[in-house]
């Protein structure tokens, strides 16, 4: 029930009611509506920054748990990269050296992720710094895994022909040399017997008398065979595969033709005094992807460490070669 409200008359000094007039009715109903209207506004503003609404913290509670996979996410991509990186260090400096591959360029392994708008869609997205980062690390590592996964093909099938290559090796010494006490010249600079000078010399040269017989060093194919008055003189040439080659020169003879398959520790030829020589002798060299490297680093199948250091110490001493 509606409260009656007075007010004092000073003329007749008595309580009369009030009686509002019917403007000031609707000034009054006016002032509610708009007391309501501010009270609710404010209310609508002020209190979702004190107190979240269900919807708010269900976005909250989603994206602290976005985050979180994220983070989780983060680091097993890292242990991952962690793993590679170890396994690419065992490839290089392991199992590539031990099948005889060659080593894959850095740039190759470290090559970035091609294309500039590459992860422009994703900028667009909440988290896009996040969210583009991890997708970089992502591209990257599989970028890594598929060179790596390419890299134990190759390496798989070097291993099954491991007792070809083992076999193709040129380890042994061409010439029957016990005592060590043929070794002539290394590899290396050397004085030229003929023009005094230093010259690159890209072999071994093994002192023999004319006839002695010359050995091929590892498994492979006879590829030339060569008559010369000049240079090597009389000389062959096997290709053992795996990149490797041997060439034998100023031979007397042949024992051998091309074509001919040939097994470690045959007869090829003959000791002779062909083409630029100054005595008797064997010049042997060893070519890994046709680069002529030191021989004397491949003896490892006929010489007992106190020989082969033996060998290194003659080998290390200046002396002029016979070609």
């Amino acid at each position: 029930m509606p409260r009656t409200k007075y007010k004092f008359h000073p003329e007749q000094l008595v309580f009369v009611k009030e009686r509002r007039t019917l403007r000031e009715k609707v000034w009054l109903v006016a002032k509610y509506i708009i007391a309501i209207f501010v009270i609710g506004f404010i209310s609508y503003m002020v209190f979702p920054i004190f107190i979240d609404t269900p919807e708010v913290r269900k976005l909250k509670r989603e994206n602290q748990e976005l985050l979180v996979n994220y983070e989780i996410i983060s680091k097993r991509i890292e242990h991952l990269s962690s793993v590679i990186a170890d396994l690419e260090k065992r490839d290089e400096g392991i199992y590539r050296i031990i099948f005889e591959a060659k080593p894959i360029p850095s740039s190759v392994r470290n090559a970035g992720i091609g294309g500039a708008n590459r992860y422009s869609e994703l900028e667009k997205l909440s988290n896009s710094k996040l969210i583009v980062e991890t997708t970089k690390k992502l591209d990257e590592l599989s970028k890594k895994a598929y060179i790596q996964s390419r890299s134990f093909d190759e390496i798989s099938e070097l291993a099954k022909n491991k007792e070809k290559l083992l076999k193709s090796i040129p380890a042994i010494m061409p010439i029957r040399d016990k005592d060590l006490t043929r070794v002539a010249s290394s590899f290396g600079m050397r004085i030229h017997p003929f023009y005094k000078v230093l010259k690159m010399h890209t072999g071994m040269d093994f002192t023999a008398p004319t006839g002695t017989k010359i050995f091929a060093t590892g498994d492979g194919v006879v590829v030339k065979t060569r008559y010369a008055q000049r240079g090597y003189g009389n000389h062959i040439v096997i290709d053992h595969g795996f990149g490797y080659s041997t060439l034998y020169a100023h031979m007397s003879k042949f024992a051998v033709r091309v074509g001919q398959r040939v097994k470690r520790g045959t007869v090829i030829g003959y000791v002779g005094n062909t083409g630029t020589s100054v005595a008797p002798h064997l010049h042997y060299e060893v070519r890994k992807d046709d680069k002529p490297v030191n021989p004397i680093h491949y003896y490892f199948n006929d010489l007992t460490p106190e020989q082969y250091e033996k060998m290194v110490e003659i080998a290390s001493q200046p002396t002029q070669s016979f070609d």
